[in-house]
C-alpha cells in the first residue's frame, strides 16, 4: 500500500507549497523510493484548456495530454519523472464526476451533498494512485486554509488519515512567518492561527515549513513547537531565494524528509543527491559570473514571467550543463513590432508559442530579424508558425501568406487546420528528416514530443520552400510537417511542438543544448 503525505497552505498564498511538494518527492525519490504526485486546485475549470497564463502561469502539458499549471512542470522537473493527467485534478473535475453519477442514478436517490458524495470522490481520485508500485504519493492542496473552495480537500484529506492508518499518512503545513523590520523581530502568530484553523477540521500537522526572508531564532521555533503542538524537529524553515534549485538541499540539510519518513515508519537512507549539487554549484556560479550569455525569449505574456516557466528552466539548464551563465530576458512581441531594434545585442532569440492573434505581427518581425541578421533563433508553436509565414511572404513572394487560423481568406495557407479540427496535445511521434541539422542535433530517426496546438504547417508547399532554402526536417507518421529549418543559418529551427515541455534540470533537451553551444561560439 502506498503512504501518503499531504501539503496544505496557511497565512497567504504563493509560498511555494509546489515547490516544497515537489522538493519532499525529489528527497525521498533519492533516497531510492518511488514516488508518484498529485494536486487539487479548488477552482471549477475542469483543465487549463481556457485559463490565461495571467492566471496561473503557463499551461504544461503531460505526455497523455493532461493539462495543468507551472506546479505540474516543477513536479515533473523536480522528479525527474512523467506524470499524467491524474497529477492534476480540478474542482471542475470532481463537481464533473459527481454530477455525472447523480445523473447516471448511481446514488439511489440520495441528496448528494458535499460531504460525503464530493470529499469521496476526492478520495476515490486521490486513490488511484495508491499502488503497489509507489511507495509514496505527494499530495498538495491548491490554495490556503480558510478558502472556502478548498475545504471539501481538507475534510477529504482528513478522513484519509483514519482510513489509511496511523502511520501511512503525514501532514505538511507551509506557511509565512513576517519580520517586523524595526525590532527584526519574528511573528509567529499568524503560523499559530493557521495551524488552529486547520486543527479546527480535525488536521494536526506533523510538520510546519516556515516561509521567511530571514533565518528563523531557536525562540521562534520554539513557540511554534509548543504553540502549535509540533514536534520541535518538525518546524522546517524555508528562507527565500533567488535559486529554486538550492530548496530541496536546504530542506535536507534540516532532515526534511526524514521526519516525514520516520512518521510513516519508513526507512531512512542515504540520498544520492550528488547530481543535484552539481547542478546547484554550477548555478551558483553562473550567477557570479561577468560574462552571461543574452536570450530574448520573444512572447506576448512578458508581464507575468511564470508564463514562460518550463521554457527559461529549459534553457538556463541548458546553460548550466555546458558551463554558460545565460541572462534571459523577456520581450514583448508588441514590441519587436514598433521596434525590431529592441532585439539589437542578443546572443540568441526564442521566439515562444501562445495562443491568439494579439502580438502576432511582433513574432513574424522577430523572425524577420532574426533569419535576416543570422542570430541563432528557435522558433516554437505560434512562434514557429510566424517564422514560416515570414519566410513564405519576404523570401517565397507569397504575398498574403498567413495562418487560417487568423485569415481564412488567405491566397496561401502556409499554416492550416488540423484534420479533423481538433486541439493536438500530448505526446506523439514525430519522424525526423535524414541529413538535416536536426537529425544531427537529436540523434534518432524517431523521436517523442508534446504537442498543445490547432494548426499545422501545411504540406502542401513543401517543395516550394524547400527550393527557396527552407527545409522541412520533421513529420508526423501522417507526412505532416512539424519542423523546419534554414540550412543557411547558424541556427534557425521551429516546432510547431512544445519540447521545453521534455527538458529536466539534470538533462536538458538536445534542442536546447544545441541552441546554446551555437550562441555561446
Amino acid at each position: 500500500m502506498s503512504k501518503y503525505i499531504f501539503v496544505t497552505g496557511g497565512v497567504v498564498s504563493g509560498l511555494g507549497k509546489g515547490i516544497t511538494a515537489a522538493s519532499m518527492a525529489m528527497l525521498i525519490k533519492a533516497q531510492g523510493y518511488t514516488v508518484d504526485m498529485i494536486k487539487f486546485d479548488p477552482y471549477f475549470n475542469v483543465d487549463s484548456l481556457y485559463l490565461s497564463p495571467y492566471q496561473h502561469g503557463e499551461v504544461f502539458v503531460t505526455d497523455d495530454g493532461g493539462e495543468g499549471d507551472l506546479v505540474l512542470g516543477h513536479y515533473e522537473r523536480f522528479l525527474d519523472q512523467n506524470l499524467s493527467e491524474n497529477s492534476n485534478i480540478t474542482s471542475g473535475k470532481i463537481y464533473s464526476a459527481v454530477i455525472r453519477r447523480e445523473r447516471d442514478g448511481a446514488y439511489d436517490g440520495e441528496s448528494v451533498q458535499v460531504v460525503p458524495h464530493i470529499t469521496d470522490e476526492i478520495k476515490r481520485t486521490l486513490y488511484t494512485l495508491n499502488r503497489p508500485e509507489t511507495d509514496v504519493v505527494v499530495c498538495e492542496i491548491g490554495g490556503v486554509v480558510g478558502d472556502i473552495e478548498n475545504h471539501p480537500y481538507l475534510e477529504a484529506i482528513r478522513q484519509c488519515r483514519g482510513e489509511l492508518g496511523k502511520g501511512n499518512a503525514v501532514y505538511i503545513h507551509v506557511t509565512y512567518v513576517p519580520v517586523i523590520e524595526m525590532s527584526g523581530e519574528h511573528k509567529t502568530k499568524p503560523t499559530q492561527n493557521s495551524v488552529k484553523e486547520l486543527q479546527n477540521i480535525g488536521i494536526q500537522p506533523d510538520i510546519i515549513v516556515c516561509r521567511s526572508d530571514y533565518q528563523l531564532d531557536d525562540a521562534a521555533k520554539k513557540k511554534l513547537s509548543l504553540f502549535c503542538n509540533v514536534e520541535r524537529n518538525g518546524i522546517i524553515e524555508s528562507v527565500t531565494t533567488d535559486n529554486l534549485y538550492q530548496v530541496p538541499l536546504r530542506l535536507h540539510e534540516q532532515n526534511f524528509e526524514g521526519v516525514a519518513l520516520n512518521k510513516l515508519k519508513m526507512e531512512e537512507r542515504e540520498p544520492k543527491l550528488d547530481a543535484w549539487r552539481d547542478m546547484c554549484a554550477r548555478a551558483e556560479a553562473a550567477q557570479n559570473s561577468d560574462k552571461k550569455l543574452r536570450v530574448a525569449v520573444v512572447g506576448k505574456y512578458v508581464e507575468k514571467v511564470t508564463a514562460y516557466q518550463s521554457l527559461t528552466d529549459a534553457i538556463t539548464t541548458a546553460g548550466l550543463l555546458k558551463n554558460e551563465a545565460v541572462e534571459i530576458s523577456l520581450v514583448s512581441s508588441a514590441d519587436v513590432e514598433n521596434d525590431p531594434s529592441v532585439l539589437d545585442g542578443f546572443d540568441g532569440i526564442l521566439i515562444a508559442s501562445g495562443f491568439g492573434v494579439r502580438g502576432f505581427d511582433g513574432k513574424i518581425a522577430a523572425a524577420k530579424y532574426a533569419r535576416e541578421k543570422d542570430v541563432p533563433c528557435l522558433l516554437l508553436g505560434l512562434g514557429a508558425q510566424a517564422g514560416l509565414i515570414e519566410f513564405a511572404r519576404d523570401v517565397c513572394n507569397m504575398t498574403g501568406a498567413n495562418t487560417q487560423e487568423f485569415d481564412d481568406k488567405t491566397p496561401y495557407g502556409v499554416v492550416c487546420s488540423i484534420d479533423p479540427p481538433m486541439l493536438k496535445k500530448g505526446a506523439f511521434p514525430t519522424v525526423i528528416t535524414p541529413g538535416t541539422y536536426l537529425s544531427r542535433i537529436y540523434g534518432a530517426q524517431t523521436v517523442s514530443e508534446r504537442h498543445r496546438h490547432r494548426f499545422d504547417f501545411s504540406a502542401t508547399y513543401e517543395q516550394l520552400f524547400l527550393r527557396n532554402g527552407l527545409v522541412f526536417s520533421a513529420h508526423s507518421p501522417t507526412g505532416v510537417p512539424e519542423a523546419f529549418e534554414i540550412p543557411t543559418n547558424k541556427f534557425f529551427i521551429g516546432t510547431v511542438y512544445n519540447p521545453e515541455y521534455r527538458s529536466r534540470l539534470l538533462s536538458t533537451h538536445p534542442l536546447f543544448a544545441e541552441f546554446i553551444k551555437v550562441i555561446s561560439k
